[in-house]
């Protein structure tokens, strides 16, 4: 019988191998992380009015000959306009099998730019879910928020993560894990989740985050450690502890706790509740197996916070719990952890703006 859970990099081969998962060109092997797969962007862009969802028995490619305002060759780069909507087939595409279904996110690079990007699926009723046995194309809806960008062909903003039944642990086998494996230092808060904070009160009165600058030129997704970071971002200082957040401002904060994820677990980012103020964390992740591990050169690892606040100004406070982790087990240990041999960007991270941006 399939083992429950997420399905890790060397099933992700094996799906590959039997065609459950394709793609043209065929699929780049540093596509493949630990626990997810990282797709890539086609050689045209669609234009569309208005974001969408393909609907019970209708295919994306009808929708767009509904939407669309203009298409767009991206193999010599295009830019993709701040505030507007755009659609791309992705090279890759599914035929799984029954039992075995998906959830698509944005990659952690994508989400600090404040990109939002989401897959969409031929009768698809809801956004980065793909059922059991779907069969079909994949396609990314990108909407820059903060900044313009240039892509493209074969640029991976989003990823997927298969999965074969439901292997999340409930709030009483979290307690039993964290115990076993210290999920963040001290008492640990458990509620549908581990529970983390927002934390602005930095030692030596370093910089508790940044805010997107509304006028900015353009990022090409391409260029690695090249940005200035004062060109697009203002730095956040505070002295009481306290930030207020501006209707529409997008926000680069920290969570407070250090982050582990045991080699055996996958864990997402998932909002907390949304009576606890009028603001959203841009949950853009996926955490792999290993993230923070020590034997993965981790040691922990803060959570990144991508904040939008929404109708009316909001004070946020050092400790507010604005988010949680949600764990799941994999279906099997994989091959190799986050950060351990493979280019992982974020291991041990604190605060820190997407690899585009030079340090400061």
């Amino acid at each position: 019988m399939s083992q429950i859970g997420v399905l890790p990099a060397q099933i992700l081969r094996e799906m590959i191998a039997r065609s459950e998962i394709s793609a043209s060109p065929g699929i780049d092997p540093a596509q493949i992380q630990p626990a997810s797969l990282d797709l890539r962007l086609g050689t045209r862009a669609w234009r569309v009015r208005a974001s969408f969802l393909a609907g019970k028995g209708r295919r994306v490619s009808d929708r767009l000959q509904q939407f669309e305002m203009h298409q767009m060759d991206l193999s010599a780069g295009a830019v993709l306009e701040k505030g507007c909507v755009y659609v791309v087939p992705l090279m890759e595409s599914l035929a799984l099998t029954a039992g075995v279904q998906a959830v698509a996110n944005a990659k952690s690079s994508t989400g600090r730019l404040d990109l939002l990007t989401r897959v969409i699926t031929d009768d698809g009723t809801e956004f980065d879910r793909v059922p059991e046995g779907y069969t079909g194309p994949l396609y990314s809806e990108i909407c820059p928020r903060s900044f313009s960008v240039l892509v493209r062909p074969g640029m991976r903003l989003n990823q997927i993560r298969f999965r074969r039944g439901h292997a999340v642990l409930s709030d009483a086998e979290l307690t039993e894990l964290h115990a076993a494996e210290t999920l963040v230092p001290g008492e640990p808060v458990i509620s549908d989740g581990l529970g983390f904070s927002v934390d602005l009160r930095p030692a030596q009165g370093a910089r508790v985050g940044y805010r997107a600058k509304p006028h900015t030129g353009v990022i090409d997704l391409d260029r690695i450690g090249a940005y200035p970071p004062l060109d697009f971002w203002e730095e956040l200082h505070s002295e009481d502890g306290q930030l207020i957040l501006d209707p529409g401002a997008f926000y680069i904060l920290v969570s407070r706790e250090a982050v582990h994820i045991p080699p055996d677990y996958a864990a997402e980012m998932a909002p907390y509740l949304a009576m606890v103020g009028e603001f959203r964390v841009h949950y853009a992740g996926f955490f792999d197996p290993g993230f923070g591990h020590a034997a993965a050169g981790g040691a922990g690892a803060r959570g990144v916070l991508e904040v939008r606040c929404h109708e009316a100004p909001f004070v946020l406070e050092h400790g507010q719990i604005v988010g949680r982790l949600v764990y799941e087990r994999m279906a099997a240990r994989p091959e190799r952890l986050y950060g351990a041999d493979i280019a992982s960007n974020y291991q041990g991270q604190g605060l820190k703006l997407s690899k585009h941006f030079r340090s400061l």
